[in-house]
């Protein structure tokens, strides 16, 4: 029960490093591709469908542009790579444990923690003022009815939810494979808090994104995707701010040691 099962801590870093993978792979252009579907596809209210059938020419082509532009990728699924990097960070450093001394593991734990932190934070941030951006804007647009609301639907009321719905899947089978091998690979985990703690917030995250995208209509999803972005963000910078403050005090405590021993 006390010997740590190696290949099983490998086995548990590759898991969590293919979800992190696959989180921060949906943010790319075409992966989470959808099919632009005209506004007569929706089911919209009378006035907009009236004021759909008077567009001009003009105006009816350059709907036709908007509907073949690329789809925007989602914000939520890739924000949960920040969640899941915390926690393959801090099984990385435990792997590292192994291969240094107790001393210089120490070191280097309070160095790349303060870095992780800081690059955590602000990417955290940014990604929360994109999607709080993004926000605001579909919901002016929505709210603008008619003209508003048309464009919202051809530009953002075809999300890929069945993609998404996959990928989270996938994701949270790899998670809870993730959590066995670390279980296996010595059950003392357990005994680590904070560990157990940053694994249910990072499952908590997937449930999260599920209910959010599944909760609305499907012209909605994307709206909810945005607000997905915005609380995973959130809780992302709770953690980048317990990781920061952390460091810190490891930084602090190896000085003082470091000048004790010098005197």
């Amino acid at each position: 029960m006390e010997r740590l099962r190696t290949p099983f801590l490998i086995l548990a870093i590759v898991l969590i490093f293919i979800a992190v993978l696959i989180e921060a792979g949906t943010a790319l252009p075409g992966v989470l591709r959808s099919s632009p579907l005209p506004v007569t596809a929706f089911q919209t209210s009378s006035q907009i469908d009236a004021t759909v059938a008077k567009l001009d020419s003009n105006q009816q082509k350059a709907l036709d542009q908007l509907s073949s532009q690329e789809r925007p990728p989602g914000l939520g699924l890739p924000d949960l790579a920040l969640l899941d990097s915390i926690v393959l960070f801090t099984v990385v450093l435990m792997g590292i444990a192994l291969l240094l001394p107790e001393r210089l593991h120490g070191r280097v734990q309070g160095i790349t923690t303060l870095i992780f932190s800081l690059l955590l934070l602000g990417t955290a941030l940014r990604q929360i003022f994109i999607a709080l951006g993004l926000l605001l804007l579909m919901l002016s647009l929505l709210l603008s009815v008619p003209f508003g609301t048309i464009v919202y639907l051809v530009i953002y009321g075809s999300f890929n939810r069945a993609g998404a719905d996959i990928a989270l899947s996938i994701v949270m089978l790899l998670k809870f494979s993730f959590a066995v091998s670390l279980l296996v690979a010595q059950q003392r985990f357990l005994q680590s808090k904070g560990l157990v703690l940053l694994i249910i917030t990072s499952l908590l995250g997937n449930v999260i994104a599920s209910f959010l995208l599944g909760i609305v209509p499907g012209f909605l999803a994307s709206v909810t995707d945005a607000i997905t972005a915005i609380v995973i963000g959130l809780i992302a910078s709770i953690w980048g701010i317990i990781l920061l403050v952390g460091s810190i005090i490891s930084i602090i405590k190896i000085v003082r040691i470091g000048r004790v021993i010098k005197a």
